[in-house]
């Protein structure tokens, strides 16, 4: 990188810094802090929901995997994501906005403690902040490893200074501060992104065509769409943890429905988001289909796409492919960080210190802001460590995906009428199964990637549906109420609906 890189590089983060400061005059109290009012406009959403969806663990994690495993890549990451969030904006999208409206909501998980109880809504709320810690703390890490390829930083300083970016501008600025980054950041990508699409296809020599003649140039394997050990089955499974993360159990994610302003809005989002991930990846994700043609046998895949934008980007361009992959992340785990912060301030310190629930707004603004600043420590403290846990893909891969499962299914599938049977001990069950499901896995090593991932998630959904199914046993009042009530936006509709 050349001095102007650094230049674009260290403006970008003033620029960010400037972003949280504007926000936070507007944050007056935690409904602006958590969920910008419930006013954001369903096109930022759904730019945010897309963003925020992934990280600049993409270009390390998973550009390894595109340099040793091709095009399968896209059709199990982008192309089951595109599928998952096409179901869920019909499906689960709107109910979320229409919680906020029902029962004043600030966090995914607030909602838990009338469709079950408080004993659920706090292992739920427990269980999902400590899965979330390994989850950010991975993307702290290949962030990092980005920073160390393009400029040598230490692997240690590149983690602190992302962190230390993204608690300036989240805490002062909070969900509104992390959705105008993702629409910048958007904007950024756009131009990186079709900078190193088009210069790539001029080293190629076809034009438009390169980009189907590449692949002859590639080992065979790398134009299947499924591809040892990203099976059909891996992708089954991948598909089904997708729509529950996508959906909302990936709490952060939840978080832009819930700020939408009515379900309509949220649903368009939805929409919004699943058509980028099918198309904006095809471009995206074109250096690192393409980085074993120009830089063979490299020891560790996980470098291409930063060895790739070496090697193609002008002067300045790569300051700002930096700076694009950098926000990836840092939208990701400031929003992350925003969003574990309104659980633990709203679901969970209540209940320890019950004087919290009568606090004033200052208070628990105070509170939100202090929250947010422990909970990202502790993610970088996990980044550091990261080799402990199987390294960045390890963390993502293994130790999300596999126990997301588990605490989405009881969130998800407790906002649809169909499932209303499934209560507190469904919920609970299912949970804890799935979590020595994964446990057993990890012990015992000797099942495949598909099966590792899926075989938690399987178990809970399967405990969770069945267990409704033979209770018998009457559904609560408020459980009818809450779960008809967020079948439409307007009340009118549904008293209607009620009356036919």
């Amino acid at each position: 990188m050349q001095p102007i890189d650094y230049v674009i590089l260290v403006f970008y983060f003033l620029l960010l810094i400037a972003v949280g400061i504007w926000a936070s005059r507007r944050v007056h109290n935690s409904a602006d802090y958590f969920t910008a009012g419930g006013k954001l406009p369903w096109w930022l959403t759904g730019i945010s929901h897309h963003v925020s969806g992934y990280s600049g663990a993409v270009f390390v994690a998973y550009a390894g995997v595109a340099y040793t495993h091709g095009f399968s890549l896209y059709i199990w990451w982008a192309g089951g994501i595109f599928i998952s969030t096409i179901i869920a904006a019909h499906v689960v999208a709107p109910k979320w906005s229409r919680l906020r409206s029902r029962l004043s909501i600030q966090s995914p998980t607030e909602y838990l403690s009338v469709r079950y109880n408080l004993t659920t809504q706090q292992i739920m709320a427990w269980s999902g902040v400590i899965i979330k810690i390994f989850d950010v703390g991975a993307k702290w890490a290949a962030i990092a490893i980005l920073l160390h390829v393009f400029t040598g930083i230490p692997f240690l300083a590149g983690i602190l200074i992302a962190g230390s970016v993204s608690l300036i501008y989240g805490i002062l600025g909070g969900l509104l501060a992390d959705v105008l980054n993702d629409f910048a950041q958007f904007i950024i990508q756009l131009v990186a992104g079709f900078t190193m699409f088009f210069l790539i296809l001029r080293e190629l020599g076809d034009g438009l065509a390169g980009y189907i003649t590449m692949w002859d140039s590639l080992p065979d394997a790398h134009s299947q769409m499924f591809n040892q050990p990203y099976t059909i089955g891996f992708f089954a499974a991948i598909l089904i943890i997708d729509f529950f993360s996508y959906s909302g159990g990936t709490w952060h994610l939840a978080t832009r429905f819930i700020s939408s302003p009515s379900g309509k809005q949220a649903q368009k989002a939805a929409l919004l988001s699943s058509v980028l991930y099918l198309l904006w990846p095809l471009i995206l994700f074109f250096p690192l289909f393409a980085a074993p043609i120009f830089i063979r046998d490299l020891a560790d895949p996980t470098q291409s796409y930063a060895l790739m934008a070496l090697k193609f980007l002008p002067t300045g361009l790569l300051g700002l492919v930096l700076a694009s992959l950098f926000t990836n992340t840092l939208s990701m785990t400031s929003s992350d960080a925003n969003t574990i912060s309104a659980v633990i301030t709203r679901d969970i310190l209540p209940n320890i210190f019950p004087k919290l629930k009568t606090a004033n707004t200052r208070t628990m603004l105070i509170l939100a802001r202090v929250s947010t600043f422990l909970f990202t420590f502790l993610t970088i403290m996990i980044a550091v460590y990261s080799d402990s846990f199987g390294g960045v893909f390890g963390l993502i891969i293994t130790w999300f995906a596999a126990l997301v499962g588990p605490i989405s299914i009881p969130m998800i599938l407790g906002l649809l009428p169909l499932f209303r049977r499934s209560n507190s001990n469904s919920a609970i069950i299912s949970i804890v199964c799935g979590i020595i499901t994964f446990a057993i896995l990890k012990i015992t090593g000797q099942t495949s990637l598909a099966v590792e991932i899926a075989s938690p998630m399987l178990c809970s959904l399967v405990i969770y549906v069945f267990s409704g199914l033979i209770t018998g046993k009457k559904v609560p009042e408020q459980v009818n109420k809450l779960l008809d009530s967020l079948q439409y936006d307007d009340l009118k509709e549904i008293k209607a609906e009620n009356h036919k």
